[in-house]
């Protein structure tokens, strides 16, 4: 699959988030833990979320995942337990669409650090996935997820 890579300027985005540590063979039970913490929390806040679903990758160690889970707000939210307020930064994003099955990701990951590279920009080390359609509803050939590396 062909990636387009593109660079966007993003606006700074409140979010709830759990920030957590995982193997990645756990990541989807711990992410719905997440999910449903923070869409229980919004529910009691009487909020809804502000976008879809995100992961910030704190660090690419399959063994040891540092990562943030989250949902953007319209508005900054207080936090309770496990849910903190959180914020997706503002500024300069190299940015990949991937259709297909999470596996495929990589080849997305490959396709936007080449870009990163070869405009010369430097990435922060960072990545999200943003999750557009729910894996539950979607076949996995048609899973859409952005992926964005904020850029220093």
């Amino acid at each position: 699959m062909t990636h387009s890579c593109e660079l966007l300027e993003l606006q700074p985005q409140p979010t709830l988030i759990v920030r957590t540590r995982t193997a990645v063979q756990d990541l989807p039970q711990v992410l719905g833990q997440a999910y449903d913490a923070i869409l229980q929390h919004l529910n009691d806040l009487g909020e809804l979320p502000y976008g879809a679903p995100f992961v910030a990758y704190h660090n690419m160690d399959m063994e040891n995942l540092d990562i943030e889970v989250g949902f953007p707000t319209g508005k900054p939210l207080p936090g309770k337990e496990a849910v903190r307020p959180g914020e997706i930064p503002g500024g300069s994003y190299a940015v990949t669409m991937h259709t297909g099955p999470y596996p495929g990701l990589a080849s997305a990951y490959d396709a936007l650090t080449t870009w990163v590279r070869a405009n010369r920009y430097e990435a922060t080390g960072v990545a999200y996935e943003i999750y557009l359609n729910d894996p539950e509803q979607t076949a996995p050939a048609d899973l859409q997820t952005q992926i964005l590396f904020p850029l220093k």
